[in-house]
C-alpha cells in the first residue's frame, strides 16, 4: 500500500470528526424539536394537513417545573413562565424555588432567564406598547398584575388589591383593542389567606380604574377577548369540593362566552363548550377572524382545540398536558406557541393570530 493509501483512512476519520462537530448543534436542535404525538386533524382552513407540534424547549434539560403563559414580544422572542410550586422540587440550597420568567429566542434557539423571582407569574401578555404584562399568583407569589418595560427591564405594579383587600391569585389575562386588561383571580394553591369573597373576573382600565365584572359559577382560569372587543371567552376549571359545614362546590369544566357591552360590562353569558366529566380548558387565544383556540388538559384527548363561534370543534392538535398558548407576531403570526409538558412547543396553523 502506498503512503497516499495509508493516509486515506486518517483523512476520512478527520472529516467524519469535523462533520460530527459541525452537525452536533443542528442534530441537538432537531432532537429537541422532534414531533411528538399524532398529526393535526380537522378543517384544513384551520390546521395544515399532517402538522405536528414540535418541542423547542425541553423542560427536563432546563430543569423546569410547570410552564405556563407564553407571550410573543414585538421582536418575536417568546416569554413564558416556570411556576415552581412550594410542594415541588427545592432549589440547590434546599430553599423554595422563586419562580421564573424565561425568554426563548427563535432565531438562535437559546433560552435565558428573564426574571427571577417572577412573583410566581402565570399568564403573560404583551400590550400595544410592547410591554410585558404578568398575572402573578399566590404560593409565595406577588398576587398582582405587573407590567415590565422590555426596553429598560423596569417593572411596575398595575393592581394588587380590590376593595382595599389583596387579590387572591391572578391566573391569566388578556388585553383588548382599547387597552383594557381583563384578568381572572381564582385560588388553586398557596397558603396565604383568601382575601376576596369569591373567585372573579376583573377589568383594569387604562386610567387605572378596576372593576369586578363577573363572579362565575366555578373558578375562572384562562381568558381571551375577540379582536373587536365585543366578546369575552372564559375557561371555567373547577375541580369541585365537598364540604361538611357549608354548601359543597360542584365540579364544572366549561368555556363560557360573554358579550361585552359599551361600558365594559358582561352580559348574555352562555356555555360555549361543556367538557362534562373530563378535564377542561386552561389557556385561550383568538385568531384574527375571532375563532377560539384552547389548551385543553383532558386526559383522554389532551391538546390544542380550535372552536368556531358556536363552540363546534374545527381542529385538534395532540400535545401532552397543555397549559396555555399564544400566536406569534407577523410574519410568523400563523405560528402557535404552546406551553405543555414542562416545555415550550410550536406549530404552524392555517389561521393568523390577533394582537392588541
Amino acid at each position: 500500500m502506498t503512503s497516499s493509501g495509508r493516509g486515506r483512512p486518517l483523512l476520512a476519520s478527520m472529516f467524519a470528526a469535523l462533520a460530527v462537530l459541525l452537525l452536533a448543534p443542528l442534530l441537538a436542535e432537531l432532537a429537541a424539536a422532534e414531533p411528538v404525538g399524532g398529526p393535526a386533524s380537522g378543517d384544513p382552513a384551520f390546521v395544515l394537513p399532517g402538522a405536528r407540534l414540535q418541542r423547542v424547549v425541553d423542560g427536563t434539560a432546563h430543569d423546569l417545573v410547570f410552564t405556563e403563559g407564553p407571550a410573543v414580544a414585538c421582536d418575536g422572542s417568546v416569554f413564558f413562565s416556570d411556576i415552581t410550586w412550594s410542594h415541588g422540587p427545592r432549589g440547590p440550597s434546599g430553599g423554595f424555588r422563586a419562580g421564573n420568567i424565561l425568554r426563548f429566542d427563535p432565531a438562535s434557539g437559546t433560552v435565558s432567564v428573564f426574571r427571577s423571582p417572577s412573583g410566581m407569574a402565570n399568564g403573560l401578555e404583551i400590550d400595544a406598547r410592547c410591554g410585558l404584562l404578568a398575572a402573578e399568583g399566590a404560593d409565595r407569589g406577588g398576587r398582582r398584575i405587573t407590567r415590565t418595560d422590555l426596553a429598560t427591564g423596569r417593572a411596575e405594579i398595575l393592581v394588587d388589591t380590590h376593595a382595599s383587600r389583596p387579590l387572591d391569585s391572578p391566573n391569566d389575562l388578556a388585553v383588548d383593542r382599547f387597552g383594557r386588561i381583563w384578568f381572572t383571580d381564582p385560588r388553586y394553591v398557596g397558603r396565604e389567606p383568601v382575601e376576596q369573597d369569591a373567585p372573579a373576573v376583573y377589568r383594569l382600565d387604562p386610567d387605572g380604574r378596576l372593576a369586578r365584572v363577573l363572579v362565575p359559577q366555578g373558578r375562572p382560569n384562562g381568558i381571551a377577548v375577540s379582536p373587536d372587543a365585543t366578546l369575552l371567552y372564559l375557561a371555567i376549571q373547577e375541580q369541585g369540593e365537598r364540604r361538611w359545614l357549608w354548601r359543597s362546590v360542584p365540579r364544572r369544566m366549561a368555556i363560557e362566552r360573554w358579550a361585552i357591552d359599551a361600558r365594559g360590562g358582561l352580559r348574555d353569558g352562555r356555555v360555549l363548550v361543556d367538557f362534562g366529566g373530563e378535564d377542561g380548558a386552561d389557556g385561550l387565544a383568538t385568531d384574527r377572524e375571532g375563532h377560539l383556540w384552547a389548551a385543553v388538559y383532558r386526559r383522554d384527548r389532551p391538546g390544542v382545540y380550535a372552536f368556531d363561534g358556536e363552540g363546534r370543534e374545527r381542529a385538534y392538535l395532540p400535545v401532552p398536558a397543555p397549559t396555555n398558548l399564544a400566536f406569534g407576531r407577523p410574519p410568523e403570526d400563523d405560528v402557535l406557541w404552546i406551553t405543555a409538558d414542562r416545555g415550550l412547543w410550536r406549530v404552524r396553523v392555517a389561521k393568523r393570530g390577533w394582537h392588541p
